[in-house]
């Protein structure tokens, strides 16, 4: 399979090297420096670039008959727009705010629990996610998914990231060295505290579900996420 690489910074080199391994060629990479390009010779286009980028990256590809894989988060304000705009043109377009397989089981467990703990008087839930100093958008997309099931299970109505406030989710962003990604929910009571939590070691995790999901939208048609590729109900 030819793929192209929509940004080529750590996350673009990491998909580059799980990319080479399972077979397929990298025929572009387009960076933040790089001038117009040719994507009409790829079978598909993987997108990790930046919030500023992804929209334009995204509709170059839907222009061009390219299936496309998103990972960017930071710019999910134009998102409907973009499905929209998909769905019109016939187009092909996969988002995940996490790729990684373990923190969609993740996703699926923070659910369950936001489900159990809905009605139970006594404890509020609060957020917390750490990464390396050089990712671009605060909080994390994966947190705001969090932040979005407990709130679809629970009596609150949003969240923010600067202050604890009674009817919202606090989300406690941290930015640390060169950490991959690791999320914690917690549910606290003045008598105990439970808590869980996805640490990711590397960022292999998610370049390998990224590439799965390359592999998985090659002549598909229509918008979906990475739970279609991984057939984890959600």
């Amino acid at each position: 399979m030819k793929i192209a690489l929509l940004g080529y910074g750590k996350m673009g080199r990491e998909i580059e090297k799980i990319a080479l391994k399972r077979g397929h060629q990298i025929i572009l990479k387009v960076d933040i420096d790089s001038g117009p390009y040719d994507i009409t010779q790829a079978d598909v286009a993987i997108d990790f670039s930046t919030p500023v980028a992804a929209f334009k990256n995204i509709k170059h590809c839907i222009d061009n008959k390219i299936p496309v894989v998103s990972g960017t988060t930071g710019w999910l304000s134009k998102f409907d727009e973009l499905v929209a705009y998909c769905k019109k043109e016939n187009g092909s377009f996969l988002y995940g705010s996490n790729f990684s397989i373990g923190v969609n089981l993740f996703f699926k467990l923070n659910e369950y629990l936001a489900k159990l703990m809905n009605g139970i008087e006594g404890y509020d839930v609060s957020l917390e996610e750490v990464h390396h100093i050089h990712k671009l958008d605060k909080p994390s997309g994966t947190a705001i998914s969090l932040a979005e099931q407990i709130i679809n299970h629970s009596n609150k109505t949003g969240w923010n990231i600067e202050v604890p406030v009674e009817e919202e989710i606090y989300i406690d962003v941290k930015r640390e060295g060169d950490v991959p990604g690791t999320h914690t929910v917690s549910y606290k009571s003045n008598q105990d505290m439970i808590m869980i939590q996805h640490k990711a070691y590397s960022r292999e995790g998610f370049a390998l579900g990224a590439v799965l999901a390359a592999e998985w939208i090659k002549g598909k048609t229509g918008v979906y996420n990475i739970k279609d590729v991984l057939s984890i109900e959600m």
